[in-house]
């Protein structure tokens, strides 16, 4: 298909002229001849069949038509302008990234070298919220989230989230010989409803009510230390798994339905954001 746009020379002019209101305001912003606009939106014009402007002996205004093309083509100009400068500005600081406590802790942080290896002096400050991040309020460049849908405009999907039951070797033993019955069941306030997705899909009679901490890592670091049976992310415990601190307690995990998903402030994200994804998308498709 052959491309059908103006030339860009000719809209740059034809903004410009219906920013200032004046073909000779237009030419020196451009560095060029009063003329040589003259000529852009002329040529303008030709290519659309259209008339964008009206030339008087003391003055130049804009038809109905023109006016409306001048509001689409700055709104576009204007995101030009912004992505350009954030194309052209250093680094500004480290890459900021909101996560939850045990993503960061049990993912993200033992991976940060293999990101720095990549992206050389590049640093990246890791803080951690359950609740959404307020990017007109603060500093974040990217955010994790876990959501059943997108949780904001534009949120890129990393990862589904899964869930099964982990406990330290002993009590994983007692639990293979009696079920869960003997097993304090550990569990997170922030998910308190994974011991039940993971029962119903399962076919599993619960034998108790679980035990909830205030975060995943409290949870799992409590069934490291062989206090019950912890409903986790095999994602987020495959370490503890590989060095024996952990057993899985069933074949296979369970889908919760939500998915993890990355989330970018709105308008132009920076440079080392867009690397961060790429990376995150990387890793978690290994």
């Amino acid at each position: 298909m052959i491309e059908s746009l103006p030339p860009l020379s000719s809209l740059h002019a034809f903004v410009l002229v219906a920013e200032t209101g004046s073909l000779a305001a237009a030419a020196d912003r451009l560095n060029v001849t009063q003329p040589a606009i003259s000529k852009r939106i002329r040529m303008l014009e030709a290519h659309l069949g259209v008339a964008l402007v009206r030339r008087g002996a003391n003055a130049l205004r804009l038809t109905p038509e023109g006016e409306s093309y001048a509001t689409a083509l700055a709104g576009a100009f204007s995101e030009i302008r912004t992505a350009t400068a954030a194309l052209a500005a250093p680094a500004s600081g480290p890459l900021r990234v909101r996560a939850y406590t045990t993503w960061a802790l049990r993912w993200l942080i033992p991976r940060l070298s293999r990101f720095r290896e990549r992206h050389s002096g590049l640093e990246v400050e890791v803080t951690t919220s359950v609740t959404p991040v307020d990017f007109s309020r603060e500093q974040v460049d990217a955010a994790i989230r876990t959501s059943d849908r997108p949780p904001a405009p534009g949120a890129e999907r990393l990862h589904k989230v899964t869930i099964a039951p982990f406990a330290a070797p002993g009590p994983a033993r007692a639990a293979k010989r009696g079920g869960l019955a003997g097993v304090t069941l550990l569990g997170s306030v922030v998910r308190p409803q994974d011991w039940g997705i993971w029962a119903k899909v399962t076919g599993t009679a619960l034998p108790a009510t679980p035990l909830l901490f205030e975060s995943t890592s409290l949870a799992v670091q409590a069934a490291i230390e062989g206090l019950g049976a912890v409903i986790a992310p095999p994602l987020l415990v495959a370490e503890d798994v590989r060095r024996r601190r952990l057993v899985g307690l069933a074949q296979g995990d369970v889908a919760t339905g939500d998915h993890y998903w990355l989330v970018l402030p709105p308008g132009p994200a920076r440079r080392e954001a867009l690397a961060f994804r790429d990376w995150l998308v990387r890793e978690l498709g290994g």
